[in-house]
This record gives structure tokens, sequence and C-alpha cells, in this order.
């Protein structure tokens, strides 16, 4: 079965040095773009990180420093990167809470304003865990039928999630074979305004912070008590689309 596209979905997957996102670095990044014809086009990239790679994920991945040593940076890269993406929704497996985030802000980084306002994004493992908890592996033999030889690879995770989401819609009825349907379906039951989750939206629609000593406060109401907690964000180790999105609502509010 081919999914019902109102645009081009690109499944990522991405490898890299670690799992902090306002810290690590990808060191390989596969996208599998699919039209709504069905049409497949598939990249992968190698990128050099520019700082260690740890054994531990060398250990996961099979990528070592040597491997990367001649690769291109991913500022290199990013705009090639992000023109083969403009266009799309984006769909990953646990995208919604590590790759979007990271590759945003790597993004970021280099100075391409990344955005997701008017993008959708279907987190496969969203579906799996709501519907059969398990890994990767584990959707893919549970779905498909079939072992994924590769594991860790990222076009193997890249098109073994493609496959996973198409049987996932095949399988349940509750699933609409849309995207946008699919991307509120994966969405967490409290959405995010950032893509890491430090900032989210409350039950009116206000954004509030998810951490710290202001957790569940409305972001507004701590800015216009405490200016400087706003400043010591944009110092301290946050991710770049954290702040950037801390900056819009600073920006709407009090800057009119």
């Amino acid at each position: 079965m081919n999914l019902k596209l109102s645009r081009p979905l690109a499944f990522f997957d991405l490898e890299t040095t670690g799992v902090q996102v306002g810290k690590d670095k990808i060191i390989e990044i596969c996208v599998l773009k699919v039209a709504p014809d069905g049409t497949e086009d598939c990249k992968t990239w190698r990128i050099n990180p520019g700082i260690p790679i740890p054994k531990q994920s060398s250990d996961i991945h099979g990528i070592t420093d040597d491997m990367v040593k001649d690769c291109p940076k991913f500022g290199d890269l990013a705009l090639e990167i992000y023109n083969f993406i403009k266009d799309a929704d984006l769909s990953g497996y646990n995208s919604n809470r590590f790759d979007l985030p990271l590759i945003a802000e790597e993004f970021l980084r280099t100075d391409i304003d990344f955005d997701m306002k008017n993008r959708r994004s279907i987190d496969v493992q969203s579906v799996f865990f709501k519907m059969e908890p398990r890994t990767l592996t584990a959707a893919y033999k549970f779905y498909c039928n079939k072992e994924l030889i590769g594991a860790h690879g990222a076009e193997a995770d890249t098109r073994a999630t493609y496959e996973i989401l198409k049987a996932q819609v095949e399988r349940y009825e509750i699933l609409k074979n849309d995207s946008q349907f699919l991307a509120d379906f994966t969405q967490p039951t409290q959405p995010n305004a950032d893509l890491a989750g430090m900032i989210k939206f409350d039950a009116q629609g206000e954004e509030i912070f998810n951490f710290g000593k202001h957790k569940g406060k409305k972001v507004i109401e701590v800015m216009a008590k405490e200016p400087g907690y706003y400043g010591w964000i944009q110092n301290a180790d946050f991710p770049l689309y954290t702040k950037k999105i801390l900056t819009a609502i600073k920006l709407r509010n009090f800057n009119g």
C-alpha cells in the first residue's frame, strides 16, 4: 500500500556522537523522501562532527573517528540537506524526542532558520508504543515479519521506519491513511511548543515551562516577574530551537 500524502514525507534517521541535544553532533544522516505518488528518493550523508566520537557511541553504530576524519562538516552539507527536506513533512523513529531537536540544533548552529511551524512530524515510535510497546527491531519483526539486517545503520533504520508506518496504517483501523491525522496521533498528550519539550502548551494553548523551578508556570508570567530568567536561558546550555521559541514569545508579548 501507499501512504496517502498531501505533500512529500521525509523519513530520516541520525547516528550521533551521543544523546545530548545541546552538545552532541550528527555523524550520519539518511533521508528517505517519499512523494505523494509513492516515488522514493533516498540520500545518506556521512559527517565529520568536529568532536571525538565516544567509544560507547561507536560500539552502537560502528562509526569511528577514523571513518569520518575526511568527511565534510555539517555546515558544508547543511544547505543541501535543508533543500532536500524543505518541502516535506518529517517522520522518524523516536524523532519527536531526539532526531528532530538535534537536526534543528545543527541547522540553527549553521544559521539556517529551521522551523516546524508549517510542517508536520510523524513519530513512528509513538504509534508503536501506543499500540505495541517495543523496540525498532521488534517493531519491524512484529509489523513486517522481517529481521532488521543492519540495525543502527542510518539507511537500514530509515527504510525499516518507512515500512513499519505503512504496515501500522494497514493494520489498525483507527489509523487514517492521512499525514495530518498521523502527525496529530503521534504528538504527546500535552503538546510541545519547542522540539525538546522544554516548553509546552497548557490546556488553554499558552506556553508553560516544563523544567526547573518554574515548571508548570506560564512563560509570559515568568518573564514579566523575572526578566533575568530569559537571559539566563539564552546564555545557558539549552537547545537553540528552545531559545528561538522563547525569543519569539518574548517579542510577541513584550516588544509590541
